[in-house]
């Protein structure tokens, strides 16, 4: 259902932002160890030092934080890339900025033992980076320039690439291979609050640079020659945009490892929501993308339980029919 003027669109915001406030708490009650809604309140007033306190504060609060930062990053980055590119199949998983920031993490701990979560960030960013700007260079050789497919064929190329260098490198080291396995399958699970403090910082600066340039992106999105003629310096504008996607991008492999399909998912279904207006599609984009990977998070508990599936794999499988969908239509991003 498309909200038509502001006051709906305020509203759908603030239901949105509820339904991602008690996920965030159905996220810190529910899971293998049993916990109720009211140890969550007795958890941070009146802590007595139990398991279930502990887990709560140690685990869970985390594991909800990280999920909702995460999701809400995945899903900004793929509403610019898709207008930036014009491209509905846009997104950090897609055009191999994800397998970048990972190849970059598994090359710092196979060869250099880099366990450091200061460097861990600025190494994630330093892959992403790489296979962005690989991406665009890629996709714009050739007579015709830069284009949705070709795009689209270079971040598949580039991806694949980066996840048989990947394999490579940890086939020669087992104690790597075991040491980043479940992280490069992308999880929330047993991360700790250190290293989304580390990395909060950069993911706040892609958030709100994403809404400085929102008005941008709005006449970006009708057209470059536009853009121009109405005063958009669209070199500088692409550049900004870069480096956000990046930002938000390489954070959020950082933290997780590389999750995918949030970034193509959420902004589609954000647009039929709000429609195409950035200064609201990136804020519904982003409550909805922590929505989705809490969503995911949860259900990934209860699958094999007492195990847990990487929560990578639960967006993989809510995304692959969305992406499919999306790629048979050939719908319009803008």
């Amino acid at each position: 259902m498309l909200l038509k003027n502001n006051r709906q669109r305020l509203f759908g915001l603030f239901i949105a932002f509820s339904l991602l406030a008690l996920l965030m708490c159905a996220s810190i009650v529910y899971g293998y160890t049993n916990t109720t809604w009211k140890m969550i309140i007795d958890a941070f007033q009146n802590n007595d030092g139990s398991n279930e306190h502990i887990i709560i504060q140690t685990v869970r609060l985390p594991r909800a934080l990280i999920a909702a930062a995460v999701g809400s990053s995945l899903a900004i980055a793929g509403v610019l890339m898709q207008t930036l590119t014009k491209n509905p199949l846009a997104s950090p998983g897609i055009f191999g900025v994800n397998a970048g920031a990972g190849f970059a993490v598994v090359i710092a701990v196979t060869l250099f033992s880099v366990g450091n979560l200061q460097a861990f960030t600025w190494i994630s960013f330093f892959g992403a980076a790489v296979a962005a700007i690989a991406v665009y260079t890629i996709g714009s050789t050739g007579r015709e320039g830069l284009t949705p497919m070709k795009l689209t064929l270079a971040g598949a190329a580039i991806s694949a690439m980066f996840a048989s260098f990947t394999q490579g490198f940890l086939v020669i080291n087992e104690a790597a291979f075991e040491q980043v396995l479940f992280w490069l399958a992308g999880s929330v699970e047993g991360r700790k609050l250190e290293i989304l403090i580390t990395v909060l910082p950069y993911l706040m600066i892609g958030w709100v640079g994403s809404l400085i340039v929102a008005s941008k992106m709005n006449v970006l999105s009708m057209g470059e020659d536009v853009a121009k003629g109405l005063g958009v310096n669209t070199g500088l504008l692409k550049i900004i945009v870069a480096v956000i996607v990046i930002l938000l991008a390489g954070g959020s492999v950082a933290i997780a490892g590389p999750i995918g399909f949030i970034g193509i998912v959420i902004p589609h279904i954000s647009r039929s929501i709000v429609g195409i207006d950035h200064r609201w599609l990136i804020p519904f984009a982003g409550i909805l993308g922590g929505i989705l990977l809490l969503v995911a998070d949860i259900m990934a508990r209860y699958i094999i339980m007492p195990q847990e599936v990487p929560v990578g794999v639960m967006t993989a499988i809510i995304g692959t029919p969305f992406f499919i969908y999306i790629a048979r239509k050939g719908f319009n991003a803008r």
